[in-house]
């Protein structure tokens, strides 16, 4: 029998990024909260930063130690 994974990844934004940016998106535009856009975005960029910043010490380290 094959096992398939069935996550489903945009790069690093997985769905529940998506439903929280969604969630987010939809409160900003019917006033129910009054974050700033840079909030509102954060559950989409917030991953893509931390893949970022978990590479660069991968690089780092390997660079460092040899």
């Amino acid at each position: 029998m094959e096992t398939t994974n069935k996550n489903i990844q945009i790069g690093c934004v997985t769905p529940l990024s998506v439903i929280v940016f969604l969630t987010f998106f939809f409160a900003k535009i019917f006033d129910k909260i009054d974050w700033s856009w840079w909030w509102i975005f954060s559950p989409l960029w917030i991953p893509i930063l931390l893949v970022i910043v978990f590479l660069l010490v991968i690089l780092i380290l390997k660079i460092w130690i040899g």
